[in-house]
């Protein structure tokens, strides 16, 4: 420290002045880029943040309205559940899916099922039968099931082979 001090008494008074100059210009850098640069940064970027923020809060409350839309539809009666489970599947997907109760849960198997006609059937079995999904085993499918072909239309759309684990509400199982 002592010789910091007999180095700065022998600078010249302007030459004092530029080291003073210097290390307040390196002061108001180092300053820059710790304090305001990031605050800056985050200033700018908290519109959007922000927006970002509130489509999840909106997509979370339209989740829990629907979880408690669920809660509060009635629980369908004993066998209900696995007769609406069949009839929705043999509507949806055809000879492309088959349902086999076991106690309270519910194995589909696939093979060759559509996509869309897949989702919407998981949906109605959610919302009407009261199932909760368990496992899921799926693969796309290389080839349509017999009898399929004949629909060119639906060619190109994905399938799925595969099986589907459901769990029967309490009050459905057998």
């Amino acid at each position: 420290m002592q010789r910091l001090q007999e180095l700065w008494k022998a600078l010249a008074p302007r030459e004092q002045g530029l080291v003073l100059a210097a290390a307040g210009l390196l002061a108001l850098a180092l300053l820059w880029w710790l304090a305001l640069a990031p605050a800056l940064t985050t200033l700018r970027a908290a519109p959007a943040r922000h927006a970002t923020l509130d489509a999840q809060l909106q997509r979370m409350h339209s989740l829990q309205a629907e979880a408690q839309e669920l809660q509060a539809a009635p629980q369908p009666p004993p066998g209900d559940a696995v007769g609406a489970l069949r009839t929705a599947l043999v509507q949806r997907l055809g000879n492309t899916a088959r349902l086999d109760v076991v106690g309270e849960h519910v194995t589909v198997t696939l093979q060759g099922a559509h996509a869309e006609p897949l989702a919407q059937w998981l949906a109605q079995a959610r919302s009407n039968a009261h199932t909760t999904p368990l496992e899921a085993r799926l693969t796309r499918s290389a080839a349509a099931p017999e009898g399929a072909a004949a629909d060119p239309a639906n060619r190109s759309a994905p399938r799925w082979d595969g099986t589907l684990l459901l769990a029967l509400p309490a009050t459905a199982a057998r």
